[in-house]
């Protein structure tokens, strides 16, 4: 039935802000941008290692998350990186603050959160690519 994730659905309150977070930050590319002038929105489509994996929207003064992270709904986003260190480092770089580095209990993998521009939890988790 499911094949795979589509897209995560971002809604922000300052889209200057976290297009750059994502974009310049991260490292997302832009795969399309639209202004929605009926709902005063933007949507911004992002890419990952050329897959669509973001749909990045604007809208006039959206509700704050309840909290963090244990609000309902969406807990936090995660993504596969294979150098924790390295990524740390260059995001700290662009003033960019993580958490201290933790220890999956299950797997034994290193792990570290960040937040974007609306305190969304970002989850970045060290998976080593062996060839």
């Amino acid at each position: 039935m499911l094949k795979a994730i589509h897209h995560i659905a971002i809604i922000c309150s300052d889209y200057p802000k976290s297009k750059h977070f994502y974009t310049e930050i991260l490292g997302f590319k832009i795969l399309n941008e639209v202004y929605r002038s009926e709902r005063q929105s933007y949507k911004l489509d992002l890419a990952l290692n050329n897959n669509y994996t973001i749909e990045l929207f604007s809208f006039p003064n959206p509700p704050t998350r309840l909290s963090q992270p244990e609000a309902c709904g969406l807990r936090h986003i995660a993504f596969k990186i294979e150098n924790l260190d390295i990524v740390i480092e260059d995001l700290n770089r662009k003033g960019i603050e993580t958490e201290r580095i933790r220890i999956d209990d299950w797997t034994g993998k290193r792990f570290t959160f960040l937040n974007d521009p609306d305190n969304l939890p970002i989850e970045l988790y060290e998976e080593f690519e062996y060839i």
